[in-house]
């Protein structure tokens, strides 16, 4: 009886991965968190409508992915679809309402962003930019109806206000 329940011990015990096969774990890893970065950048750039075409811009990016990779990755990144049928981040969500609310104008100069507000919203909408930690966006100040946002280069800011300007659109 000893030996049958060693051997049953012996036939479980866990062997170490083959070397081809170390590290891919990490690989496996890093390649979802890549990939969920790429998600965020073109989500925020681009009006995504359906997972098809997510899948689509992620290809001509270099991912090679399915749709039922897309559709765990938007799961885990909780990203929402607006009532128009766009995806946001999560993330994004609070910032969209007061822009699409709030924001009356937007124009980018060099590496600076002013955004044009209703009287009395620059603060809160200003907080909520800084909230949604964005990569191209260094601070923002605000004042009454106006917000002047630092970006981190000229195609960050001009890419912070066509941002801002999709988000402006859906309400």
């Amino acid at each position: 009886m000893r030996e049958m329940g060693l051997s049953y011990i012996v036939m479980h015990e866990r062997s170490p991965a083959p070397k081809d096969l170390r590290g891919k774990e990490e690989l496996l890893v890093k390649g979802r968190n890549d990939r969920q970065d790429a998600i965020r950048e073109i989500v925020r750039s681009k009006s995504i409508r359906t997972q098809r075409v997510l899948v689509q811009e992620l290809e001509a990016e270099g991912y090679v992915c399915t749709q039922a990779t897309v559709s765990r990755d938007i799961a885990d990144m909780g990203l929402r679809k607006l009532p128009e049928g766009v995806y946001v981040l999560a993330e994004d969500l609070h910032l969209q309402r007061m822009v699409s609310e709030l924001v009356v104008g937007v124009t980018a100069s060099s590496s600076l962003v002013l955004v044009k507000a209703q009287p009395g919203t620059a603060s809160g909408i200003a907080a909520a930019i800084d909230a949604a930690d964005l990569p191209e966006v260094v601070g923002t100040l605000a004042g009454n109806d106006t917000i002047l946002v630092v970006a981190t280069s000229p195609e960050a800011a001009q890419a912070f206000e066509k941002h801002i300007d999709k988000l402006r659109n859906f309400r």
